[in-house]
C-alpha cells in the first residue's frame, strides 16, 4: 500500500537513525561480545594451551572472526555492495599501506589476511584483557616512548622472520581516519618502520566504508545505497624501497594515495564481490 512503513526505513527520531540500523548495530555488537565469549573464546583457550606459535595461532583464528562479522554485516547491510580485489587475500610477506576512513577498516583487512600484524594506539595496551589480547596477536602500540616502547623495538627486530613465514604487517599511514576523504599528512615514523622491514609494499586504496560506519556515529547506517571497494594500486619492490630516502617514500605514498582518491573511475567489475565467502582458507 501506498505510504507503508516498513521496518528497514522507520525513523526513530534520534539523528535519522532507523529501526534497522539500531537492530543491525545491536546484532553486531552481540556478535563482538556473546558470540565471542560462546562460539570463539574456547578456540582461542586451545590455541593458548596447545599451539606451539600462539601468536601465529590467534592472528589466524582473530581472521576468521572477523571474516564471520563481514558475512553478518553483510547479509545485515544489503543495500552496501562490497568489491574487494581477490588479490589482496593473497598477499604474504609485504608491507601493506592503506588509507584510512572508518573503524571498519582494521578489520577489515583483518578478515583478509590470515596471519597479519599492526599498529595500534598505545593506550588500547592498557585496557583491561583487550590489551592482553592485542599484545598475544603480535600487535604493536604506536609510541616508542614510555612502558610499551620496547614492545614496539622488539616486535620491529622480530619483523624479518614473521615476514618470511608469509605474515603481513599492514600500516595506515595517515595516522587517524579521514572525515572528508582527502588523504591526510603522511606520519614519517610510520613509513620509517615500512623502511626497517626490508619487504614489498603494496599500496591499497579504500571507498565507502565511512557510508556504512560513519566517523563521530555509534549506529550502522544500513539503508544508504553505496559501493564499499578495496583494491591494489601500485605496488614498490623491496629493492626499490631501500633505494628510496625517507622524504622520497612519504612523497611517493603520498602522489599514489592522492592520485587515486582524485580518480573517480568505477571499480574493476571483475573483481570478486563474495570475497567473504571465498577466502583461499575455508571456515572451520
Amino acid at each position: 500500500m501506498a505510504g507503508r512503513q516498513t521496518i528497514s526505513d522507520a525513523p526513530t527520531g534520534s539523528g535519522g537513525v532507523t529501526i534497522r540500523g539500531r537492530l543491525v548495530t545491536i546484532l553486531c555488537w552481540l556478535y563482538f561480545t556473546l558470540g565471542f565469549v560462546f562460539f570463539h573464546s574456547w578456540r582461542f583457550i586451545g590455541a593458548a594451551l596447545f599451539s606451539h606459535d600462539r601468536e601465529l595461532a590467534f592472528q589466524r583464528l582473530t581472521n576468521r572472526f572477523f571474516k564471520r562479522f563481514f558475512r553478518l554485516l553483510r547479509t545485515l547491510a544489503p543495500r552496501h555492495r562490497w568489491e574487494i580485489d581477490e588479490n589482496i587475500a593473497q598477499i604474504r610477506s609485504s608491507v601493506i599501506l592503506c588509507n584510512h576512513l572508518s573503524y571498519l577498516d582494521p578489520i577489515l583487512l583483518i578478515s583478509l589476511l590470515p596471519l597479519q600484524k599492526t599498529i595500534v594506539k598505545t593506550s588500547f595496551f592498557s585496557v583491561p584483557i583487550f590489551g592482553c589480547f592485542i599484545r598475544s596477536v603480535g600487535y604493536f602500540p604506536a609510541d616508542v616512548r614510555g612502558k610499551y616502547g620496547m614492545m614496539m623495538l622488539d616486535q620491529i627486530e622480530e619483523m624479518d622472520s614473521y615476514l618470511a613465514q608469509g605474515g603481513n604487517l599492514f600500516i595506515f599511514p595517515e595516522g587517524t581516519r579521514s572525515r572528508d576523504g582527502r588523504t591526510a599528512p603522511l606520519k614519517p615514523g610510520t613509513l620509517k618502520i615500512v623502511r626497517l622491514c626490508n619487504a614489498p609494499i603494496r599500496i591499497l586504496f579504500l571507498r565507502g566504508t565511512e557510508n556504512l560506519f560513519t566517523p563521530g556515529r555509534f549506529f550502522f547506517n544500513t539503508e544508504k545505497d553505496n559501493r564499499i571497494s578495496l583494491h591494489i594500486i601500485e605496488c614498490i619492490s623491496a629493492d626499490e624501497v631501500q633505494t628510496l630516502s625517507l622524504d622520497q617514500l612519504v612523497e611517493r605514498v603520498r602522489v599514489s594515495l592522492e592520485r587515486e582518491a582524485a580518480n573517480t573511475r568505477p571499480v574493476n567489475r571483475s573483481t570478486n564481490n563474495n570475497h567473504l565467502s571465498a577466502q583461499a582458507e575455508p571456515v572451520q
